[in-house]
């Protein structure tokens, strides 16, 4: 019985210490709200993966101390449902927080607000836009990121400007400035803007189409909720803006999409979209079959199970990041203090302050893990750019044609490297079989024609040309604008209407009348300007211009005077300062190469030293004339002087020519040069009529009263012949395109002058944000790298020529260095090459006698070159001038010993000259072969030049040289 006692006693104990145990571990339950509209599909789902994320949580993390108990509200797809739903949970359940599903900003924005006074957390999964209070946090993209793949693609396509639609309320006009921001990346731009009413009627649907489609855009993107948009393509294609040629993009509102009656998606068709995209993994595929399956559970069997889509992984995300916040704060409880102060009669007044609401948004903001959408971080209290898919509406729905992301841009396929680009697209209108890239916009607007706007001028009528047909009775428009105008328009790719209309005031008098041909742009009273229009900084702020075709810039004419070619030193001109040091130092060098190749063996190349330079100066300057009396002996001096007779040939032929056109041309030059002398001397000056060079001279300071203005090339040359104290001008200041003209007929007596100030030429005026600018710039482009814009010229200004070519200015006609620079080469390079061939013959051929040659005194290689210095200087005797005058000195070999011993000593001196025993005959060799440094220390004197001259006289003569070296003969002693 004790036992029994004993027994049941420890059962109760451990009863009771189970039960206390298990009540400590129970986990503490914190309310969560959550507001969805739960008639709508994304409704339900979004409920049904709420409650798995939060039956997930808790499964995985069984030891969790709290537990979030969902409270569910309806919202009813509107505002005002919304903010009961959010009073109701707050002040009647006391939720901690609340996750909030609004499918418009208006519902977010007021939940948000709501729940910020009570100090309660708002978790969004589907908002778009942040709302203004520190308790809301988004856990979705901001819609702000959906500008960057919009832009993406326009710029793929080429397209270079849209129309924004979008919702009349501050979150839909918030991606106006992001998209245009986006859009400036791609070249691009946001042309138009229209805001429509979230409650707008049909009519005003219809209103708003019908003036976005007078503009020449074709590209629209539409940023609204789904029922709207949905409104608004019914609308369109009412209006045959879902036809070929239109392009239409929608955002993520729009393409997140489950389903589409059959009616919406045939007015959708065609339309491009993008939205949130999050890659399939092994998780959210596990997710999709028990989603499916719990779905169909919770709603009656229903076989239309929709796979789970991006918005359903983000509901997911949200509340798992709501229970593990829950958990991470600590929250227990529910503690709402009541609200300070006197309350009001509202609910709003009535309601109280979370405690712990502070605590739970920042547990919310801190909380990080690998959600089914991708990894859930809020940086800053956002989360990160999405990666997007870019989705077509096609018949059979939408259908995936690329994807986007931060790293890559736009690309068929999700994957890395997969390439650039989408894949086809189907585009409103256009058959499958047929597929065809609209161009983005459209000439001429709903099928009229563009109104051109032409000036109407009665002087340089080349340009532009306006006149009556008297057979037709019609108004003619012609010119080198209009060719042009009309080249480039048929160069596009597809037709454009249009019509000129005369514009009446150019050159009547009114300066500034061409500023009002530009303002007919903006003022939509002409779609474009074609004329002489001068593209500067202040029309470019109204209008757009094409790139320039014709030459740019403004300057003066004035007329010319004759200027006198004199001077002492006018003779120099011919030649600059350059060529003339060059053509010195060409000859100096020729002479001293030809002084060296023949000092040696031709004695009409020796001398003193002051008669050797003599030579040297003389020889190479006296071929100028072709007077120089030396003959050279060598090959190699034959061979240059050929080179060099050539090169002074051709530099004197020049010289002469260059100096007779200086002195038989007339030579004129400006009569002004400096606009400053104008300003000066309060000169008169002219300009085009309704020219902006008018504006321009007043800005230099030009006196108004010393302006005149004229209208055609005839009374310019009237103004300027008269002069400024005649009743005309001293100068005309207009653009070069009119000045040149004014040239081709006034040649002889103007010319221009001064400076030519930095313009951009003439283009054609188009509306800013106009996509006919650039079309038209690459159209001109292609006329001028081909033969169009040259025969256009030609047409209307003649072949191109000089001006008047009569008048040469000396100062520019003087020959260049560089025009003779390959003579001079020539030269150089032939007396180098001969040079170093004649020393490399030397050394080689006299190196025995180098060799032997006795250093003097000083250092080493002072004795060395000193040495060989004197050898070169004695006469070559083995030359032929030299070997000659030898044996004609020299007795009759008819077997006298004398005979006999001269003629040994001389073959003993031709070994060794001055060598020990060597003859009288080779001491006298000697001396004659000896160098004048040697000569002087011996005593002997040198030989006269004029003595040398003669001995050549005597061989030329036999017969003076015969008698000669007979008396020499006599002289000589007898033999024993």
């Amino acid at each position: 019985m004790g036992r029994r006692s004993a027994a049941a006693a420890s059962f109760v104990a451990l009863w009771l210490l189970g039960a206390l145990v298990g009540h400590r571990a129970a986990a503490e339950p914190v309310r969560v709200g959550v507001i969805l509209d739960l008639a709508s599909a994304a409704g339900r789902r979004w409920k049904t993966s709420i409650q798995m994320a939060v039956d997930d949580y808790y499964a995985g993390h069984p030891n969790s101390t709290t537990r979030v108990e969902l409270s569910f509200k309806d919202s009813s797809g509107d505002a005002v449902g919304a903010v009961s739903a959010a009073v109701d949970l707050i002040k009647n359940a006391q939720v901690q927080a609340i996750i909030d599903g609004a499918q418009t900003a208006a519902e977010a924005e007021f939940v948000a607000h709501i729940a910020g006074r009570a100090h309660v957390p708002v978790l969004s999964f589907s908002a778009t836009s942040a709302a203004q209070t520190p308790f809301f946090v988004r856990t979705s993209a901001d819609e702000s990121s959906q500008a960057a793949p919009i832009a993406e693609v326009l710029g793929h396509y080429g397209w270079h400007a849209a129309t924004l639609l979008h919702e009349d309320s501050r979150s839909g006009a918030a991606i106006a400035p992001v998209l245009a921001d986006a859009l400036r990346g791609v070249r691009a731009s946001v042309e138009h803007r229209a805001a429509v009413p979230a409650d707008a009627s049909d009519d005003r649907l219809d209103a708003v189409l019908y003036r976005v489609a007078a503009m020449t855009t074709r590209v629209f993107v539409v940023h609204m909720p789904l029922p709207l948009a949905l409104r608004l393509f019914h609308r369109a294609k009412n209006a045959g803006m879902m036809s070929e040629g239109y392009v239409w993009i929608a955002t993520a509102g729009v393409g997140e999409v489950d389903a589409l009656s059959p009616e919406d998606n045939d007015a959708m068709q065609g339309v491009l979209s993008v939205r949130p995209y999050a890659p399939p993994t092994s998780q959210v595929t596990a997710f999709a079959e028990r989603f499916r399956a719990r779905f169909q559970q919770e709603n009656d069997g229903s076989q239309d199970i929709p796979d789970p889509t991006v918005s359903t992984l983000r509901a997911y995300d949200a509340a798992w990041a709501t229970a593990a916040a829950v958990e991470a704060a600590g929250i227990s409880g529910s503690a709402f203090k009541p609200p300070e102060g006197s309350t009001g009669p509202t609910e709003l007044d009535q309601l109280g302050v979370s405690a712990t609401g502070e605590k739970l948004v920042k547990a919310v903001r801190d909380t990080t893990f690998d959600g089914l959408a991708g990894k859930f971080t809020l940086l800053n209290g956002q989360p990160q750019t999405p990666a997007y898919e870019i989705v077509n509406f096609v018949a059979e729905g939408p259908w995936t044609v690329g994807f986007w992301n931060t790293k890559s841009g736009i690309s068929p396929e999700f994957a890395a490297g997969s390439g650039e680009g989408l894949k086809e697209v189907l585009f409103p209108g256009v058959d499958q079989s047929d597929i065809r890239i609209p161009d983005g916009w459209a000439f001429s607007p709903a099928g009229q024609e563009l109104v051109v706007a032409v000036p109407v001028k009665h002087g340089f009528q080349q340009f532009v040309r306006v006149y009556n047909d008297t057979t037709s009775n019609r108004t003619m428009f012609s010119g080198y604008c209009i060719d042009v105008f009309d080249a480039a328009i048929k160069a596009l790719p597809y037709p454009v209407y249009y019509r000129y209309e005369p514009f009446y005031g150019i050159g009547n008098g009114s300066s500034g009348t061409y500023q009002q041909l530009i303002d007919l742009v903006p003022d939509q009273k002409a779609d474009a300007v074609v004329g002489d229009l001068a593209i500067t900084v202040s029309r470019m702020g109204e209008v757009d211009f094409t790139m320039p075709f014709t030459e740019s810039g403004w300057t003066m004419v004035v007329p010319v005077q004759s200027q006198a070619a004199t001077g002492m030193f006018f003779f120099l001109k011919p030649l600059t300062p350059a060529l003339w040091l060059a053509s010195l130092g060409a000859f100096i060098f020729t002479g001293f190469v030809i002084w060296v190749i023949e000092h040696r063996i031709n004695p009409e190349f020796r001398g003193t030293p002051l008669q050797q330079f003599g030579i040297i100066f003389h020889y190479a300057f006296s071929t100028l004339v072709f007077a120089h009396r030396e003959n050279v002996v060598s090959n190699l001096s034959k061979f240059l002087m050929v080179i060099w007779v050539f090169a002074v040939l051709i530099l004197t032929s020049s010289y002469t020519a260059s100096l007779t056109s200086m002195l038989t041309v007339q030579k004129l030059k400006p009569a002004v040069t400096e606009i400053h002398d104008l300003i000066n001397n309060g000169d008169y000056v002219g300009y085009q009529e309704g020219s902006f060079v008018y504006g321009e001279l007043l800005e230099m300071n030009f006196d108004q009263s010393k302006l005149r203005s004229y209208r055609t090339p005839d009374e310019y040359a009237d103004a300027l012949s008269k002069g400024s104290d005649d009743g005309g001008v001293a100068a005309v200041f207009d653009e070069v395109p009119y000045l040149k003209i004014f040239l081709s007929q006034y040649c002889d007596s103007y010319t221009m002058a001064g400076p030519v100030y930095k313009g951009t030429g003439f283009g054609f005026a188009f509306p800013k944000g106009s996509p006919m600018a650039p079309e038209l710039s690459r159209a001109i482009v292609g006329l001028t790298e081909g033969d169009d814009m040259g025969l256009i010229e030609r047409k209307w200004f003649g072949a191109p020529g000089t001006c008047g070519g009569d008048g040469v200015d000396a100062s520019n006609a003087s020959l260049t260095l560089w025009n003779f620079s390959g003579l001079f080469l020539i030269t150089a390079v032939a007396a180098t090459l001969v040079l170093i061939a004649y020393l490399a013959m030397f050394v080689y051929r006299e190196r025995h006698e180098l060799r032997a040659a006795e250093p003097g005194s000083g250092s080493v290689s002072l004795k060395r070159v000193r040495a060989w210095l004197q050898h070169y200087d004695r006469k070559d005797m083995t030359a032929p001038h030299f070997k000659q005058q030898l044996w004609s000195d020299s007795p009759s070999a008819n077997g006298s010993n004398h005979g006999k011993k001269r003629e040994r000593a001389e073959q003993d001196g031709s070994r060794d000259f001055g060598g020990p025993g060597a003859s009288p005959l080779s001491d006298h060799s000697r001396m004659d072969s000896a160098s004048p440094l040697e000569r002087k220390g011996s005593g002997e004197f040198r030989t006269p030049f004029d003595q040398r001259m003669g001995e050549a006289a005597l061989e030329r003569k036999p017969s003076l040289k015969l008698q000669q070296n007979t008396e020499e003969r006599k002289k000589l002693p007898l033999s024993p």
